[in-house]
């Protein structure tokens, strides 16, 4: 009989390698983050390296003394690789590996890999895609230089994985391909953004850094069964429920890709339709982590990435979540916000009062109507039960008493 032997994929060990320009950089929680993220890819972080100097460098990212550094501190902890925590070029990457002699990644590698292994929806699955062979187009001279070292394991998984060997000529036709394939469902997206418009439901986009709770808030409202992980980017591809509020009122909510520190230009570019949910809602809901040290720094870079989508002049509504896990009151502010509410969304705690300021927004987009409707127009009154709130409904003997809030656009059909 054959010998029977455990096949077991081997672990990534990386020393990850970060460069603080100023003192008031936030380079040691960027570089926290990014183990973060290589736990999340599957890899194990062995040791972390921090150089302090005017500006990366434009040849190998760090100085010719951290190199030196870097490698024995590899070969000490074993490591099969190198992350930067930043994008490098093509020539950093090709003079960095042939320095240090191992695979080096940096920081968008590691997050298209977990956007490729997290993308379940065909469109998802083009986005990613796009944004590897956008990445990866202009770095095909140096990665086939280094293949050899490459191997497998993180940074080749994916819908781009078989891609990496392609000429520059059939990646660029791949690029337009995909291209068309997403614009197509941006049309798609537009039309039912459009539909939405003219059924006049309310939508509310949840917004908020990643693993602060968007989906777990989600679950919570609409049972939408959406996966929750204590992990970056958990879920990845946009999930849309209905929500009756307790007046009756129908709305929509719609969680969207979470934020993170230096979300790589591809991704944004190629997940741009999906990312402008938000500007076609009603109120912004951003769930922020209450527990995270690192919040207020968190909260910064998701209003700076709804600014650089062109979201602006939103009704926001910013739930502090994760409450259950803090020790004690902690005072936490929000100056951009129009509302803000502390809550646990897996206890359920104060999600009610969320509900009635979610309510209460909007109901100040509405107008007060009170009226004698005749039994002829009685179909009117469903009109009022969708998209408004009854708050008296009285049959006379003239005809049926209403008195509603009603949104202002609706107000004129009635």
């Amino acid at each position: 009989m054959a010998d029977m032997f455990d096949i077991k994929e081997v672990e990534e060990r990386f020393v990850l390698v970060a460069v603080a320009a100023s003192d008031s950089d936030d380079t040691k929680e960027s570089l926290d983050e990014l183990e973060e993220l290589a736990a999340t890819a599957g890899a194990l972080t062995v040791g972390k390296i921090i150089q302090n100097r005017e500006s990366i460098h434009h040849g190998t990212y760090i100085g010719k003394g951290k190199i030196d550094e870097v490698k024995a501190l590899a070969v000490e902890t074993g490591a099969t690789g190198v992350v930067c925590d930043d994008e490098l070029t093509p020539t950093q990457l090709r003079n960095l590996e042939d320095a240090l002699q191992m695979k080096v990644l940096d920081r968008t590698v590691i997050i298209l890999d977990i956007f490729a292994s997290r993308a379940s929806t065909k469109e998802g699955k083009i986005q990613v895609e796009l944004a590897q062979l956008k990445y990866r187009s202009s770095r095909l001279i140096g990665l086939r230089n280094s293949l050899s070292r490459l191997g497998g394991g993180i940074g080749t998984k994916g819908p781009g994985e078989k891609k990496l060997e392609m000429d520059r000529r059939l990646v660029k036709d791949r690029i337009n391909q995909l291209r068309q394939e997403l614009e197509e469902v941006k049309q798609n997206r537009e039309t039912a953004r459009n539909l939405r418009s003219r059924n006049r439901i309310p939508v509310i986009a949840i917004v908020g850094y990643t693993n602060a709770g968007k989906s777990t808030l989600l679950n919570y409202l609409t049972h939408a069964g959406v996966l929750e992980e204590n992990k970056l980017f958990a879920t990845l591809d946009p999930t849309t429920r209905n929500l009756t509020l307790e007046s009756g009122q129908q709305i929509l909510v719609t969680d969207t890709v979470g934020f993170i520190r230096k979300l790589p230009h591809h991704l944004v570019e190629s997940f741009r339709s999906t990312l402008e949910e938000a500007k076609y809602s009603d109120i912004i809901l951003h769930v922020v982590d209450s527990s995270n040290p690192d919040v207020d720094r968190q909260m910064h870079i998701v209003y700076e990435t709804l600014n650089n989508l062109g979201i602006q002049d939103k009704i926001i509504i910013t739930a502090f979540n994760k409450q259950d896990k803090l020790e004690s009151d902690q005072v936490l502010k929000d100056f951009k916000a129009d509302y803000t509410i502390k809550i646990s969304a897996k206890t359920g705690m104060e999600v009610d009062n969320l509900l009635n300021v979610i309510e209460k927004v909007l109901n100040e987009r509405k107008v007060l109507l009170e009226k004698v409707f005749s039994y002829e127009d009685a179909g009117k009154i469903q009109v009022i039960r969708k998209y408004g709130q009854l708050l008296e409904e009285e049959y006379q003997q003239d005809g049926i008493f209403v008195k509603a809030y009603v949104p202002k656009d609706v107000l004129q059909s009635l």
